[in-house]
């Protein structure tokens, strides 16, 4: 089975927010609720200042720090490695938005659960495509998807030639890498 991941280039990303848009249709998303948020750093002095805009997702951590707080199990981890949400056991209690240390899990008022990315696995259930919908909607290639257990995958080879990181180090074994 595939170990999937995801690249992040922030040298490429332009903060179009195609990628959330993208997001929030495929998962029927309220236009207040979004799984993709922005941060933006500023590097440089004046006048040589530049901005570099970094979207941030659920990580699809190996020691999911949601997984291990989640009283009823709601929150899991997968054998494909992607972190999930069983809404029918979720009882909305925010443990796990506390324990992300990312700050990307989002609270449904309207369901009284927590939700964030899937990388699109109900789409692939559903439709076969083997594509997160923000990666076919960015519009400067910025983001890559696949298979990270495959050497010869092209996100294997772009995460090697250049040189993508975790964005917080491996604090939590992420299956999201950064070029910065």
């Amino acid at each position: 089975m595939a170990r999937y991941g995801m690249l992040i280039n922030t040298k490429k990303c332009i903060g179009c927010y195609a990628c959330r848009v993208a997001c929030q249709r495929q998962n029927d998303l309220l236009p207040t609720q979004d799984f993709i948020r922005y941060e933006e750093r500023e590097f440089g002095t004046y006048p040589n200042v530049s901005i570099e805009t970094v979207p941030l997702q659920c990580m699809h951590c190996e020691d999911a720090p949601c997984v291990s707080v989640c009283p009823t199990g709601a929150a899991y981890k997968g054998a494909d490695g992607i972190v999930g949400v069983d809404h029918g056991r979720c009882i909305g209690c925010k443990y796990c938005m506390a324990a992300c240390p990312y700050q990307v899990r989002v609270f449904s008022e309207a369901t009284g659960t927590v939700d964030k990315c899937r990388f699109c696995t109900v789409a692939a259930e559903t439709t076969g495509t083997d594509m997160c919908s923000c990666v076919e909607a960015c519009l400067t290639d910025a983001r890559m998807f696949g298979d990270l257990d495959d050497p010869d995958s092209d996100i294997s080879k772009a995460i090697v030639a250049e040189h993508a990181q975790p964005i917080a180090g491996d604090l939590t074994k992420v299956k999201v890498f950064y070029v910065r």
